[in-house]
């Protein structure tokens, strides 16, 4: 089978079948999977209001683990599963207007599903959800869902770099504003920082209770700055995702092999110099005293996470039709096809493990046992997604999602399906 191109014979009203689907969107939401989880596993380990801190503080192993995922990983997966959700609207939004059949109705169940999922996952399992984020910003592809040709990448472009400018001016602000102003700035890191340890001691001893209360108080605090940045940038990347399909580039990408190579060369190379733009600012920070480099850094990170994202997208797709690429797709492909029971089982092992309702191990697992850990379960989630698939037309959140979506009960079991 190609992996490019889906076979579309026999479509029908609903979700979309196996033989319809992009292996190598698969493999790349299963490799995006892989990513986030190294990424968020740290903010298990210790509150995820320390984001803005950077690193985790360790020497040895642990600070080249956390050095490689602070320069390789992070920022760079939620953006590319940015991209595939963007893609998969235009994908979904092709597939009705083909058949002729009702998109938006069914497109907003299935972002309302999604943020119910989201809620559950912030208030049962981890505050750093994606999920109620990416269904408040995909509204955004329905109001601009009227742009054609490059219009849509170009939007998306400068929603992306508008937030990473307004970061960036916001840290040369902290850098240069008069002492007057940074006396109450001061002031409320510091109280923030005090919240911060408080939140880690919840973390590592409390309930179920203490610790759920302690998530939903987390998530109120960054929902103030998931408004102003992450939502807007969140539907940027989504644009641009979108493009790459109206632009016909995912639909014959052999054909565009030039325009993919020159994408995962300048993507190196632009965002290669956002990383070390923000590395020279430096990797940790003091909460209070380092305001101005640590919002830097991140300006200068988020600057380089778009351009490495597109890279990582391109080499997939390059990679995507050798016999390296279809042994990829035959291991990472059903982690893909699962992706949000995969996801938010992640989050359920790793809150039982760090949590203090759990084992507890939140502050004794340095970076490189947590990447071990993440390695572990990734594996084993490999075999449960090909053992499950070999039964299963897909996973059991994906089956209530698209219920949901399309109202009705699709086929889960094989031999129902057949």
């Amino acid at each position: 089978m190609n992996p490019y191109r889906p076979d579309t014979t026999g479509e029908a009203a609903g979700p979309v079948g196996e033989a319809a689907r992009q292996p190598l969107l698969d493999l790349l939401r299963g490799f995006a999977l892989l990513g986030v989880f190294m990424m968020n596993i740290d903010f298990f380990a210790r509150p995820l209001l320390a984001y803005g801190t950077g690193m985790a503080a360790g020497e040895g192993l642990d600070a080249v683990a956390a050095w490689w995922v602070y320069v390789f990983v992070q920022g760079k997966f939620w953006v590319l599963f940015a991209l595939l959700f963007g893609i998969g609207f235009a994908l979904m939004r092709e597939r009705a207007l083909r058949a002729g059949r009702p998109f938006v109705g069914p497109y907003l169940r299935r972002l309302l599903l999604l943020a119910i999922f989201g809620i559950a996952h912030i208030v049962l399992l981890w505050p750093g959800d994606i999920l109620l984020a990416y269904a408040v910003a995909a509204l955004g592809l329905l109001l601009f869902g009227g742009l054609r040709g490059a219009a849509a990448g170009l939007l998306g472009a400068t929603l992306y770099l508008g937030v990473v400018l307004l970061l960036g001016g916001f840290g040369l602000f902290l850098q240069d504003a008069p002492e007057a102003v940074l006396v109450d700035i001061r002031s409320d890191l510091a109280a923030f920082a005090a919240r911060v340890d408080a939140a880690a001691v919840v973390y590592a001893s409390g309930d179920f209770a203490a610790v759920t209360r302690q998530r939903i108080a987390d998530y109120r605090e960054l929902l103030a700055g998931a408004l102003v940045f992450q939502w807007p940038m969140m539907l940027g990347v989504f644009l641009i995702g979108r493009w790459l399909v109206d632009s016909g580039r995912l639909r014959e990408p052999a054909a565009h092999r030039g325009f993919f190579l020159g994408l995962a060369v300048a993507g190196l190379l632009l965002g290669t110099a956002g990383v070390l733009a923000s590395l020279s600012f430096g990797t940790r920070f003091d909460a209070v005293a380092d305001a101005a480099p640590a919002t830097l850094a991140q300006a200068w990170m988020a600057a380089g996470s778009l351009p490495l994202s597109l890279a990582y997208l391109a080499l997939f797709v390059l990679l995507a039709g050798t016999a390296a690429g279809g042994r990829l797709l035959g291991l990472l492909a059903p982690a893909g096809r699962m992706a949000l029971t995969l996801y938010l089982m992640q989050s359920l092992l790793a809150s039982l493990v760090f949590y203090g309702y759990g084992l507890g191990l939140a502050g004794e697992l340095g970076r490189a046992a947590q990447l071990g850990f993440v390695m572990l379960v990734f594996a084993l989630q490999l075999v449960f997604a090909h053992w499950w698939l070999a039964r299963f037309t897909m996973g059991p959140l994906e089956w209530l999602w698209r219920a949901g979506t399309y109202g009705h009960w699709p086929p889960l079991r094989r031999f129902a399906a057949a």
